[in-house]
């Protein structure tokens, strides 16, 4: 238990004593014993003892430093009555204050005690608002595992039906591809069937169109330019047909359907032979009596709309790529480099591309 150094023997409570600042003393004392009131107890942080005033009072004076007398020492008996004045007599105060002491000890356990239950109760505390976190982050991964995999299975759903998607497209290709050429054949076979339902047709282009004018009568003068025998009753219609480029300024064509298909080639044939020895004169305007005016006047088979294109597009072509012969021949188109090539037929517009290579 301490003491206090004044000599008071009277047991030193904490919270009554008041201690030297000087590190080489740190003697305890009453702060009655040594006059201070309890009033200013907490400003005196650089308090010196008796003891130790003395002794620095001392060392100034020999340096020549301070002329402070020194302070009276406290007289240990009126200390001693001071504090018993307070406290009453000596026995019954060192009685209370080692009850008090006790308490204080006790006190002190309590205290000592205080952290490891405040640290227990901070380690729950934490311990539940962990789970509570963890409880509320578990129930969002569970939903986002069960959106995860309720997407996952739209996923697996989407690719199947992406991949039926594209087996179906793989079939509908291969079946567009089947009615592609089975439309190509049979376009091919209607177009073959209309020409052949022109076969014994010819037809006259640029030939001058008038109001009055008498078809009849002008076939009958061609057969004569071209020295081929043609009846009136060898002629089955003859009339005009309607332009395929509204636009243009040219007259409308002439189509004449003869008794046969043989009189017909006959008659082109006629033509083929007057225009070779004639030249400079080939059958023209003036010969079938439309004016003075020699405009020349194409004679040939009368062909479907589709093999028109096809021939005036190869015509086209055998220009670019320097082919000589073009020419028609029972509603089939045909070409020829030179005369040391053997003639191609053209059945169709990719077939030019095929004749070059």
């Amino acid at each position: 238990m301490n003491k206090c150094h004044c000599g008071c023997e009277i047991a030193l409570r904490s919270n009554e004593k008041i201690v030297c600042s000087l590190s080489k003393c740190k003697k305890s004392f009453h702060y009655e014993c040594v006059q201070i009131p309890l009033a200013n107890l907490k400003t005196q942080k650089n308090w010196k003892c008796p003891e130790c005033t003395v002794q620095s009072l001392a060392l100034q004076r020999s340096q020549g430093k301070d002329n402070t007398p020194i302070k009276p020492q406290c007289d240990l008996n009126t200390s001693e009555q001071n504090v018993n004045k307070k406290r009453g007599t000596a026995v019954a105060e060192y009685d209370m204050d080692e009850a008090i002491e006790n308490e204080e000890d006790q006190a002190e356990g309590l205290f000592a005690s205080i952290p490891a239950t405040l640290e227990t109760e901070l380690r729950l505390l934490i311990r539940k608002l962990l789970v509570e976190e963890f409880s509320s982050i578990r129930k969002e991964m569970r939903s986002f595992d069960e959106s995860l995999k309720f997407f996952n299975n739209q996923f697996e759903e989407m690719k199947k039906t992406v991949s039926a998607c594209t087996e179906d497209n793989k079939q509908l290709r291969k079946e567009l591809d089947l009615m592609q050429c089975k439309v190509k054949d049979l376009e091919s076979k209607v177009s073959v069937m209309e020409q052949d339902s022109r076969q014994s047709n010819i037809e006259l282009q640029n030939l001058p169109e008038h109001r009055n004018e008498n078809l009849v009568n002008t076939m009958l003068q061609l057969s004569r330019v071209v020295d081929y025998v043609l009846s009136e009753n060898d002629i089955v219609a003859c009339n005009r047909v309607q332009k395929q480029n509204q636009n243009s300024k040219a007259p409308r064509a002439v189509v004449c359907r003869l008794s046969n298909r043989l009189k017909r080639d006959n008659l082109l044939a006629a033509v083929i032979k007057y225009n070779r020895s004639h030249p400079k004169e080939k059958v023209n305007t003036k010969l079938l009596g439309y004016g003075d005016n020699e405009a020349p006047i194409y004679i040939s088979e009368h062909l479907t709309p589709s093999n028109k294109s096809l021939h005036a597009a190869t015509r086209i072509w055998a220009r670019e790529n320097k082919f000589k012969f073009v020419w028609v021949r029972n509603g089939k188109i045909f070409v020829r480099k030179d005369e040391n090539h053997p003639a191609k037929m053209v059945s169709h517009v990719d077939t030019l591309e095929t004749l070059v290579a």
